[in-house]
């Protein structure tokens, strides 16, 4: 046991690998919203609000990566883990003017932008933070201090951008404010100030446990710090865990859902050849089935309606399509007519295969210009 221990103790011992003084020198350099940060914030939030509006994810991903947002953001989690008073409202004023600059610059593209949002998935997805945002940003947050303490920098910061998401959530504010919806700008900055502040929290704790050297400060300003803290804690994790629950729930109902028309794809005569999961809240999520081949009559759909219940869903939450069924059927009508129908839904998939490759070819390409980027920089 003794040598486990020992085993343990040397895998996670710190100290000849950090450079506190290094760190924080580096960490107060990146606060500073003037020069070169300027234009590249501005280069960032465009080309964020572009992946937002073409819904292209390696463009998003690019934006993410340029950004110098989060320098402020660890400058005041470092600033209140050592009592640097001065540090932080430095850090706070940067970061302010960066977010404002960031709304401001991406509201004005998208209402000059002529391209209309029929789907806009990667949007929505930054209005409805959860529990596990959260838990991204703090363990990110956590990996992001360790990596500008280290000696030996890796890319670990990169990766930390990426999965923090800092810009698109100020695009989707800009979004929400040019298309004056309250639900893009109210889901968008829950989520930005989720990823802030607990990347800061992180920035905190790690200055504490990895022992930076603390500026004095007395007994009430240090009790004042933590009530603040644990206060915006409880206001940004509480919301985060409802919405968490409700995401819990929708995905629940999706999978037993999808499991129900699995195992009731033929009901004698009849077909069910497609269906739509619908989700919007505990009290409006339904299950649309479209029936082909013979009209089920009324015993039937009880039948139905009762093995559905087995699978944790309420009769009222299926809703019954039978415009493609009648009450004598041509079987060979009703196969060309399956034939047909999901012919159409291998080409919609054959389609979105080749954007996805299309895609993904676009982001290793990006990932490769950025590792050749950093071996000449490194040089």
């Amino acid at each position: 046991m003794n040598k486990f221990q020992q085993y343990l103790r040397h895998i996670v011992y710190l100290e000849d690998d950090i450079d506190r003084a290094a760190a924080a020198a580096a960490i107060k350099k990146n606060i500073a919203f003037r020069g070169p940060n300027v234009i590249i914030l501005a280069c960032a939030i465009i080309i964020a609000a572009i992946g937002l509006n073409v819904n292209s994810i390696p463009v998003i991903i690019g934006a993410m990566l340029i950004s110098p947002v989060m320098g402020p953001i660890i400058g005041f989690g470092l600033g209140l883990g050592t009592n640097d008073t001065e540090l932080m409202k430095n850090a706070l004023k940067n970061y302010l003017v960066m977010v404002a600059i960031s709304i401001i610059v991406a509201s004005l593209y998208f209402l000059a932008s002529p391209l209309k949002l029929n789907n806009p998935t990667e949007l929505l997805a930054r209005t409805r933070p959860t529990i596990y945002d959260v838990l991204i940003a703090l363990f990110g947050g956590i990996a992001g201090m360790m990596e500008h303490s280290r000696k030996e920098r890796g890319n670990v910061i990169s990766g930390v951008a990426i999965a923090t998401a800092l810009m698109p959530p100020l695009c989707t504010m800009g979004y929400g404010i040019a298309r004056l919806s309250l639900t893009y700008i109210l889901g968008a900055t829950y989520l930005f100030l989720i990823n802030s502040f607990f990347i800061a929290l992180a920035t905190f704790f790690m200055s504490k446990f990895l022992g930076f050297e603390s500026a004095y400060a007395d007994e009430s300003t240090l009790r004042h710090s933590r009530r603040v803290v644990t206060a915006v804690l409880l206001v940004m994790i509480v919301p985060s865990i409802i919405s968490a629950i409700g995401t819990i729930r929708d995905n629940n109902f999706e999978t037993s859902a999808e499991r129900f028309v699995q195992n009731n794809k033929t009901i004698g005569s009849t077909y069910i050849f497609d269906h739509q999961v619908n989700l919007g809240g505990r009290n409006s999520q339904t299950l649309d089935i479209y029936l082909a081949g013979e009209a089920l009559d009324y015993t039937a759909k009880q039948v139905l309606l009762k093995s559905a219940q087995s699978y944790g869903l309420h009769s009222d939450q299926i809703i019954f399509h039978e415009e493609a069924a009648v009450q004598s059927i041509n079987k060979n009508e009703v196969i060309r007519d399956l034939n047909d129908h999901y012919l159409k839904k291998i080409q919609e998939l054959n389609q979105t295969i080749t954007e996805l490759q299309i895609e993904l070819a676009g982001y290793k390409g990006a990932q490769k210009a950025k590792v050749a980027a950093d071996s000449l920089q490194n040089r």
